[in-house]
């Protein structure tokens, strides 16, 4: 996944090591979502500003006096993370309204998901439209790549199931932004959702897609993408191929929402032979020992304990 790294690391000691840890070592969806946590929650430890800077009472005259774009995002961080969401709303809105795309993104991230605030649609959709107007043409290895890139996958995901009295459902338009994200910033998120949009209709580029965001450690893209390798396989090692995919997914489940990936690993294991199911294992620990070898030290120290 596209190691990329904020600006934030040419003013914050240890930032830069942070974000590379988390893309390093955090797979699945929203990748550039824990890139922009690890910069946030860095950034705020370093928060040399006064903190009343952006307290309601403060004026707006006031806080474009006192702060930077970038230390209202550092302000913004700090409350964010000490539970302050309402205080950090007002740093976080400074701070996109004067160029700064992760409080942007922060900011679309927190009305898509309610978080800290009224869930709202409609200003997610306006945020991440912010980032993209503003940011769109930014070159795939610039600094804020990672959360341009997102805001595409999220303007794509909105058109695919559309905004009630905002935006009008469109796949077509969908498929085209998350094709850019994909082609242009290498996205993964991006790519699963073309795999999704292909299923169905064309199992090659389904296929494609899938794997491309599968190698950079996308969980549920390996999970679709061993599904349809084990249905398109005719052999026994294409069908473990497959199999082996889905178990590289369930090895690094996390959360309870993905649920449907042990779901799908127990429906097509089922389905193996004893030959396939053997074979698969045998590549999937060959994968995780050399893409992700602290899951493997993970499951050795388990195994030793059972």
């Amino acid at each position: 996944m596209k190691v990329q790294h904020s600006r934030l690391n040419m003013r914050t000691p240890g930032l830069g090591a942070i974000c590379r840890d988390a893309l390093r070592f955090k797979s699945g969806n929203r990748i550039a979502a824990v890139c922009l946590s690890a910069a946030l929650v860095a950034s705020s430890a370093v928060l040399t500003a006064p903190a009343f800077a952006l307290d309601p009472a403060s004026t707006e005259k006031e806080t474009s006096a006192i702060l930077s774009p970038m230390e209202a995002l550092r302000s913004g961080a700090r409350k964010y993370y000490s539970g302050d969401k309402e205080g950090a709303l007002q740093s976080l809105q400074y701070a996109a309204e004067n160029g700064q795309p992760m409080a942007a993104w922060k900011l679309g991230e927190m009305y898509a998901h309610g978080d800290g605030v009224a869930a709202d649609d409609k200003k997610a959709f306006e945020y991440f439209t912010q980032i993209v107007r503003e940011h769109g043409d930014d070159r795939p290895d610039a600094p804020d790549a990672p959360f341009v890139s997102s805001a595409f996958v999220a303007l794509g995901s909105y058109y695919l199931t559309g905004i009630k009295g905002v935006v009008q459902k469109n796949p077509a338009r969908a498929r085209q932004i998350f094709t850019h994200a994909a082609s242009y910033f290498g996205d993964a998120d991006a790519q699963f959702q073309l795999g999704q949009m292909y299923q169905g209709s064309s199992e090659r580029l389904a296929v494609r897609w899938y794997n491309l965001a599968a190698i950079k450690g996308h969980v549920g893209a390996q999970a679709r993408l061993g599904e349809t390798l084990f249905n398109l396989g005719q052999s026994e090692a294409k069908q473990a191929r497959g199999l082996m995919w889905i178990t590289v997914a369930r090895d690094q489940v996390v959360d309870a929402e993905a649920n449907w990936v042990l779901d799908l690993h127990e429906r097509y294991f089922a389905l193996a032979s004893e030959p396939v199911r053997s074979l698969s294992r045998r590549m999937a620990d060959t994968w995780i020992e050399r893409n992700r070898p602290e899951l493997m030290t993970a499951q050795t120290v388990a195994a030793d304990q059972n």
